[in-house]
């Protein structure tokens, strides 16, 4: 019998991001996503076709990695990492309680920010171990 554990904040946004799958087909789509996980504040967010494409491109790259058993694919995961790469992030000096995750954004964009802080729950997940036991 195992013990039933209980994910990290930040583990449940990267599985809610990539469980997202043919959720995340248009600017309005990736709008709500990022409102209802709190990654950007309400009222209108500018989202552009090349938002769309980089947040598509991050979630693809982590499914990637996420395919367990399965050869990954080495295309996804490089687009995935060029999202990753463009994105500005900071170390918090003092740790946010309850959160995981010691990344902040350090940009202005409100869709960039909210990538941002997928890509700090990303390495917060990465830094446990625990995309480990993630599954799709």
């Amino acid at each position: 019998m195992t013990t039933p554990t209980r994910r990290s904040t930040a583990a449940e946004l990267i599985a809610d991001f990539v469980a997202t799958g043919g959720g995340l087909t248009d600017r309005a789509d990736l709008a709500r996503f990022l409102r209802e996980h709190r990654l950007a504040t309400e009222g209108a967010i500018p989202i552009t076709l090349a938002d769309l494409d980089e947040a598509i491109a991050l979630r693809d790259g982590i499914r990637a990695v996420l395919e367990h058993g399965s050869e990954p694919d080495h295309e996804a995961i490089a687009r995935g990492q060029k999202v990753l790469d463009g994105l500005r992030v900071t170390v918090r000096l003092q740790p946010v309680p309850d959160t995981g995750v010691q990344l902040a954004p350090a940009v202005v964009d409100e869709v960039r920010r909210g990538l941002a802080r997928i890509a700090g729950a990303w390495a917060s997940v990465l830094a446990t171990g625990e995309w480990r036991h993630l599954r799709l």
